[in-house]
């Protein structure tokens, strides 16, 4: 009690007095202090004039920040003092000799002093301290005045990356569409740096900040549009609006990124506008494909019949996304559509049966396979199928009870006839999209190969360290890890010479390509593909069987 008494005796009168010698010494002491006599001897400073105040609990707080119990105390008064008399913070940033000039400059990005904000434009100009630039700059992003816009932008060229960092920052900070404009002229140039910005934009998620992600799509790196197509797809329905629009410009590769992005995001708000898109009966396939692929992922209920027209198209591709979305939407409208196609010509029922199946395709497949010539058709098809497709139907026909068919179209074949077979050579294939690895699995199956397939690069890279394939075939978009960054992967692993990559993508930008074989590729190819053109393309980088 003694202690406390005598320590809040002498700070008082030294308050009083105005001797900021004796109170600095008074402060010194204060660690070795009771609690109670702390935090009363700090508290005693309310009463003190801010000029005399904020200089001795500035220098408190940086020379004893071992003080837990009155540092939160401290910068409480401090504050109370700095509001009642900011120009204390400009004069602080005016002398560079001020002492714990830090604190100053945190205490206004603290307390938002839109006031002094021209003074700390003029201090970030004035020194070439890199650590208190550092400072500086996130207190104006903190403040967040548009007035500082220029000033930060200047430092997103910095040749500093801790200053273009903490510019790129505090410019989120200040959320206007001047700071998400000079942002999106930042981008272009540093894949970390890009994604730092893109993710800013998710969170402002204003006007400027959905343009400019959506404007992302159409950038001519992989790595921005790969990292827009993720950040809108976490936004949702609010970028809805804004991606459908993107549907009406005659560009395949904006309108298929746009298709991927919608049907990822789920929102049946973008079924309208991606049927109207078919309508038009879009010239390139990749676009119908992904139409009908993202049709496939939303919620269609009345209306599915749409679908049906997706089985006529003359790209195969193209009618296993129908057929997939139709198996996802399956009602008995739907049936009996595909029922009467398949009844027209014989051709249309083996190419609508070899379609369900190579898209496994469950409902339809049921739908039909009772219909004994179809049923026909169908162990045609299952007999030259892949052993995971075959697996698929011969479980789903035996779930529904259906074992005697089962048996008859996909009886297992038996182990000494499995081991007569020669071992087919293996292909590794890696695409996001399961469909289009569905389509790997049966056009690699039916040119002789062992497909190896895997929706993530990380996986493909894993498996590669212990296998090497004939061949790795790629997709260029695909979030996490590119198809360019896949192959610089795989060239730490194996030589142009020892494993061949060909990156088969919807894209052909110039920028692309160049990055692509840059980092290694062996050859493009560009979606969509058929057996025979795959052939090709294989037979090019290997020998053949």
């Amino acid at each position: 009690m003694h202690d406390l008494e005598h320590i809040l005796a002498e700070i008082k009168d030294n308050i009083a007095k105005k001797d900021a010698i004796k109170a600095r010494l008074v402060l010194d002491y204060l660690p070795q202090a009771s609690v109670p006599a702390r935090i009363q001897a700090i508290a005693a400073f309310h009463a003190a004039p801010a000029d005399f105040a904020v200089p001795l609990l500035a220098r408190y707080m940086t020379e004893h920040p071992d003080c837990a119990e009155t540092l939160a105390q401290a910068r409480e008064v401090l504050a109370v003092k700095i509001l009642a008399m900011p120009a204390l913070v400009s004069q602080a940033l005016h002398n560079a000799n001020t002492p714990f000039r830090g604190i100053y400059i945190a205490m206004a990005g603290e307390l938002k002093l839109e006031a002094i904000v021209p003074d700390l434009i003029e201090a970030i100009l004035a020194t070439t301290d890199v650590e208190e630039i550092r400072q500086l700059i996130d207190v104006l992003g903190e403040i967040g005045d548009p007035e500082a816009t220029n000033t930060l932008s200047d430092f997103l060229y910095s040749g500093n990356r801790t200053l273009t960092i903490a510019a790129i920052r505090a410019l989120g900070k200040m959320g206007t569409p001047t700071a998400m404009l000079r942002l999106a002229e930042r981008m272009g140039s540093d894949n970390q740096l890009d994604a730092l910005i893109l993710n800013i934009f998710s969170q402002v998620q204003d006007a400027v900040a959905l343009d400019k992600l959506n404007e992302s799509m159409r950038s001519h790196y992989a790595h921005l549009r790969t990292h827009a197509k993720k950040v809108l797809v976490n936004i949702g329905a609010k970028a809805v609006p804004v991606l459908t629009q993107n549907l009406l410009f005659d560009d395949p590769d904006l309108q298929i990124h746009t298709l991927n992005v919608l049907g990822d995001i789920g929102d049946a708000a973008a079924i309208g506008p991606i049927r109207k898109l078919l309508h038009t009966q879009p010239r390139n396939a990749n676009v119908r494909f992904a139409a009908y692929e993202a049709l496939g992922l939303l919620p269609l209920e009345k209306g599915a019949y749409v679908l049906t027209q997706g089985l006529s198209d003359p790209v195969e591709h193209v009618c296993i996304a129908a057929a997939k979305a139709i198996d996802a939407n399956f009602n008995e409208i739907l049936a009996g559509g595909i029922k009467n196609l398949a009844h027209e010509r014989d051709e249309d029922a083996h190419r609508i049966i070899k379609t369900v199946i190579n898209a496994q395709a469950k409902h339809i497949f049921m739908s039909l396979v009772f219909d004994p010539p179809y049923q026909d058709i169908a162990l045609l098809y299952l007999d030259k199928a892949h052993q995971d497709i075959r697996d698929f139907f011969y479980a789903a026909l035996k779930e529904k009870g259906h074992t005697e068919l089962a048996l008859r179209l996909l009886a297992p074949q038996e182990k000494a006839a499995q081991e007569t077979k020669p071992q087919r050579r293996k292909i590794c294939a890696v695409d996001d999209s399961r469909m289009i690895l569905n389509i790997y699995k049966s056009t690699l199956h039916e040119l002789g190969y062992e497909p190896v397939l895997f929706e993530f690069p990380a996986s493909a890279l894993e498996w590669l360290h212990t296998e090497k394939p004939e061949i790795v075939l790629t997709d260029l978009n695909m979030p996490d890890i590119t198809g360019i960054e896949l192959t610089r992967g795989i060239r730490k692993l194996y030589s142009k010479e020892q494993l061949p990559v060909i990156m088969i993508t919807t894209q052909n930008e110039k920028n692309d390509n160049q990055a692509a074989f840059e980092a290694g590729v062996t050859d493009i190819m560009h979606k969509p593909f058929t057996a025979d053109t795959l052939r090709v393309m294989i037979n090019r980088h290997i020998a053949a069987s």
